[in-house]
């Protein structure tokens, strides 16, 4: 783990709350369909008695801002006669509040080049811009089951990337994780940042885009730093996130590098790991 910051007050506890979604607040599941988006019990109780106290919950996802808002319906987010949610979408790309949806921050850049490099190295990957107009994605073709959401619109990667976006998927269902990883290093993809997940799928965003530059812009909007964050999350595009929080915590089935970012590391998402956290600041009556 990273090398621990100053301590904190004895009495410090998180007034921001950052999480994550898929691998933090929701398990991966083998053939993932509508049903994966399920959230246990023990993580709604959690993320409602951080609310109980005054914390901000702020979601904050790879995911595009129509695949995060039945997420926060899920768990019962804003509650009736709260302030709207703050949304970190995209990779920290677009910020939002929800409902209903309004854009308050969104960064866009000219993702042709570093496209066109990807596919001379793959060139049967498949490319997805969000089309937020109609909840869905411009696609080259059409992507596996479940992999992203609502409608897929057929279309030329030339007009894909054609004009500046928040955020590009590139996936290769017949590469691996470690292939796109390799490839990233080897093309330093300049004038772009990106990210592998947990298959080879390759996400680029502008560059000095991330879940913390989206979270300092809630964070500023609140009056509040990031000494005060708590951050959760999994994945490869949580570990800027998980540096820059108060208190970043990779859940127990991260690979080494986000491990490596944390400040502590939780239980696996299939033990509720993002609850077990939340517990410790926010714990249950009588505990």
């Amino acid at each position: 783990m990273r090398a621990q910051r100053a301590s904190k007050p004895a009495d410090w506890r998180p007034q921001v709350v950052a999480l994550d979604i898929d691998g933090t607040l929701l398990a991966w599941v083998d053939g993932q369909t509508e049903d994966y988006e399920t959230v246990t019990p023990a993580v709604h109780d959690a993320v409602h008695r951080a609310l109980d106290a005054g914390a901000h919950v702020v979601l904050a996802s790879g995911r595009s801002p129509h695949g995060m808002t039945r997420i926060a319906d899920l768990l019962g987010l804003p509650r009736e006669g709260s302030d709207r949610l703050w949304v970190v979408a995209s990779n920290g790309a677009v910020v939002f509040r929800y409902p209903p949806m309004e854009v308050v921050h969104e960064e866009t850049f000219d993702a042709a080049p570093a496209v066109a490099a990807v596919l001379e190295h793959h060139p049967d990957a498949l490319v997805a811009v969000e089309e937020r107009e109609v909840g869905g994605y411009r696609v080259n073709r059409v992507f596996p089951d479940g992999e992203i959401s609502g409608e897929q619109i057929i279309t030329d990667v030339a007009d894909i990337v054609g004009e500046p976006v928040s955020r590009v998927i590139i996936r290769d269902p017949e590469a691996t994780a470690q292939d796109f990883v390799d490839l990233g290093a080897r093309l330093g993809l300049h004038g772009t940042d990106y990210v592998v997940g947990w298959t080879a799928w390759l996400d680029l965003s502008p560059v000095g885009v991330s879940k913390a530059s989206g979270l300092e812009h809630v964070c500023a909007a609140l009056g509040l730093s990031a000494a005060d964050v708590l951050a959760v999350g999994d994945g490869r595009n949580d570990i800027e996130m998980l540096r820059w929080a108060g208190r970043g915590v990779a859940m127990g089935q991260a690979v080494e590098e986000v491990r490596a970012a944390a400040d502590h590391v939780t239980d696996p998402v299939h033990e509720d790991g993002a609850a077990v956290e939340l517990s410790r600041w926010f714990p249950p009556a009588g505990s």
